[in-house]
């Protein structure tokens, strides 16, 4: 009877390791355009290793000063998609983090070009998980979502590409110049001591101020995506995510805005992370 019951014990062993998703936070690849090899993280979801199936996929941006562990160290990623997925309100879906905070710190490319963070993402990162790792490639099953600074990428990557996400999720999201005349003193922030030409700054505000962009886009491209906004009454971001929800209502573009107590903090990510994977999900289950 002992073997037999020392496989029923393995079985039941394996079954409950089967109900967790995993991630991987050391993973490298090689970048031509940056020069240097990047970092990136990924959770796979727990029944990846058993299926032959492919997954949709969410590119999970983190903020200022952390780098690609950051939803999975204080954002608790691993828990909260497990959470979401065994309950039915998040389908199975791979999450992609990249590292943004080596080089030149943020996810857009500098205005002289010599930092092109924005042209890794799309022409060598983008490309590199979705071949190596079982990930649907049509825009119904992408989306973007981000906290603070990658909450600010969320904005830029899905009205610079609206082609390519169906669903864009900003956090708390640091949305660039709100105008021309502070541009360069956004791009001034920091320890960036480079001194751009009156011409580059206006291609970096009109390339890269979320309001700007949902100012003056073709309304139908923005529309293309489905938008869910979120901030916390108590952050210092609150200002901008507050303009960008009264641009969008101006000119009739669906969005789903939240204002909930809280700051700029992990506790508050956390408590929205569930409600990201459930607004993704409803796109990539074709709502």
């Amino acid at each position: 009877m002992k073997p037999l019951f020392t496989s029923a014990f393995l079985l039941f062993a394996m079954s409950l390791l089967a109900q967790h998703g995993k991630v991987f936070d050391q993973l490298t690849l090689e970048s031509k355009i940056l020069g240097s090899e990047r970092k990136y993280a990924i959770y796979l979801p727990p029944d990846y290793e058993t299926s032959q199936r492919s997954y949709p996929v969410l590119y999970l941006l983190h903020g200022s000063g952390d780098d690609q562990t950051g939803w999975i160290q204080f954002g608790e990623v691993l828990h909260i998609t497990d959470k979401a997925i065994a309950e039915g309100k998040a389908t199975p879906m791979i999450i992609v983090m990249p590292d943004a905070d080596t080089g030149v710190r943020g996810y857009f490319n500098t205005p002289d070009g010599k930092w092109r963070y924005e042209d890794f993402f799309f022409e060598e990162l983008m490309p590199h998980v979705e071949q190596k790792y079982r990930i649907k490639t049509q825009k119904r099953y992408r989306a973007v979502a981000g906290l603070s600074m990658g909450g600010g990428g969320s904005f830029m990557y899905a009205l610079h590409r609206p082609e390519l996400f169906s669903s864009a999720c900003p956090l708390s999201a640091s949305v660039g110049p709100l105008m021309l005349e502070g541009a360069q003193q956004w791009l001034s922030r920091g320890n960036n001591t480079t001194t751009y030409t009156p011409a580059q700054v206006k291609t970096y505000y009109e390339t890269n101020s979320a309001l700007y962009l949902v100012q003056n886009m073709d309304a139908d491209k923005i529309k293309s995506v489905r938008w869910y906004i979120d901030c916390g009454d108590d952050d210092f971001l609150y200002e901008g995510n507050s303009l960008i929800h009264i641009a969008l209502k101006k000119r009739d573009i669906p969005h789903e805005y939240r204002v909930r107590d809280g700051g700029h903090t992990w506790t508050y990510w956390r408590t929205a992370l569930p409600d990201v994977l459930a607004f993704v999900s409803q796109a990539f289950h074709q709502y």
